[in-house]
Formats: structure tokens, C-alpha cells, sequence
């Protein structure tokens, strides 16, 4: 396995990481105003696009678990590679989180990932499992029909932080919003017991979300 590539997915989760943690801890404090869930949205959406243009090419550009065992499922990454990929995006995650922890003014649940008093509506488990089960499957088949070697060339990037900034506007106000196993196992370090109790549902629906979009978009890129 090359160690470039594990770098890249290093670096590329701890800004990704970052962006949901910098825009979700401070922007709704701000006294210019509130940027709010239209704010977080975006900011990780435009970081996931500078980042698939700019070391994408190194790693394949996962940043998340749920992506790469989706990619697996897909047939498009090597199985054997998936561990190396899962451990730095984990370490990449929980380095942004202690970053931020030491810049300080966190909300004690650290925009932790969760049902019932860790949802902004209240939202309860099975409501959390299915948004978080779809829209991972949703965000695998954007990635591999992006960059299916049919589709225009050039655009996956845009295609995929645009995917995930709608993702991230609907899901912030049930789950608030993982998709990722990587960026919820950061927070919950940090955000608590309740949090780490919950933490198994952010492994289990992204996955799950991620290895069924993978198959589905197996079976819909076959020639």
C-alpha cells in the first residue's frame, strides 16, 4: 500500500473533519450572524470538492469508511487495501476533533452525531438508521456514476460536494448529519458518554448505506 495515498486520506479527513467542526462550532455563534445549517452545509461540500481536485488523484479521495467499503462493494477498490484507508481517515478525524478541542468554545456534545436528545428534532433511532442508510447509498451511487469512465470527464469532484452539501441539508436536523463513520467516532471521543453509547448506529447505517449504494451502482454501471 502506498504510503502517499494513506497520507492523502490523513490530510483529507482532518479537513473534512475541520470544516464540519469550524463551521458548526462557531458560525452559528457569530455575531455577523448565525451562518447556520445552510452554512455547514456548504462548508463541507466546498472542502470535499477542493479536495477531490487537489489530492483526490493520490488516494482516490474516500475520506470516509463508509465510502471506501461502498467502493469495495463496487468493485472499485481492493479489499486488502480497505484497513490502511479506514485506520488514517479514524486518525485524521480524531486529530481534527483534538485541534479543535484545544482552539476551544466547543458545545459539550461536540456536534456529535445522534437520536432522541442528540437530534435537533428529537428524531429517534429508526428515523436516524433510515436517513443515514439512504443517503449514504445515495452519495456511493453519485461517486461511482461521477466517476465512471462514461460519464463527463472532469466534474466528480462537483458532482460529489454538491451531493454532500444537499446531504448535510437535510440530514444536520435528524442525525445531524454523519455519513461518516470516521467523522462521528471524532466527535463522540469528545462529546460524551452519550454520544460514544450512540456510536454504534453511525457505524452500522453508513456502512450498511454504503456497501448498498455500492452494489446498486455496480449493477447500474455494467456495460
Amino acid at each position: 500500500m502506498k504510503q502517499r495515498a494513506l497520507v492523502a486520506e490523513l490530510v483529507g479527513t482532518f479537513m473534512l473533519m475541520s470544516s464540519v467542526l469550524g463551521a458548526a462550532f462557531y458560525s452559528f455563534a457569530a455575531p455577523a450572524g448565525a451562518a447556520g445549517i445552510l452554512g455547514v452545509a456548504f462548508s463541507i461540500g466546498f472542502t470535499v470538492m477542493a479536495l477531490a481536485f487537489s489530492i483526490g488523484h493520490i488516494s482516490g479521495g474516500h475520506f470516509n469508511p463508509a465510502v471506501t467499503l461502498g467502493l469495495v462493494a463496487g468493485g472499485r477498490f481492493d479489499a486488502n487495501s480497505a484497513a490502511g484507508y479506514i485506520i488514517a481517515q479514524c486518525l485524521g478525524a480524531l486529530a481534527a476533533c483534538a485541534l479543535f478541542y484545544l482552539i476551544g468554545q466547543a458545545p459539550p456534545t461536540f456536534a456529535a452525531n445522534g437520536y432522541d436528545s442528540l437530534s435537533m428534532l428529537r428524531s429517534s433511532l429508526l428515523s436516524v438508521l433510515l436517513i443515514e442508510t439512504v443517503l449514504t447509498a445515495f452519495l456511493l451511487i453519485v461517486i461511482m456514476g461521477a466517476t465512471s469512465k462514461r460519464a463527463p470527464a472532469g466534474f466528480a469532484p462537483i458532482a460529489i460536494g454538491l451531493t454532500l452539501t444537499a446531504i448535510h441539508i437535510m440530514a444536520i436536523p435528524v442525525s445531524n448529519a454523519s455519513v461518516n463513520p470516521a467523522r462521528s467516532l471524532g466527535s463522540a471521543v469528545f462529546g460524551g458518554s452519550t454520544a460514544l453509547s450512540q456510536l454504534w448506529l453511525f457505524f452500522a447505517a453508513p456502512i450498511l448505506g454504503g456497501v448498498i449504494g455500492g452494489t446498486i451502482a455496480r449493477w447500474l454501471q455494467e456495460e
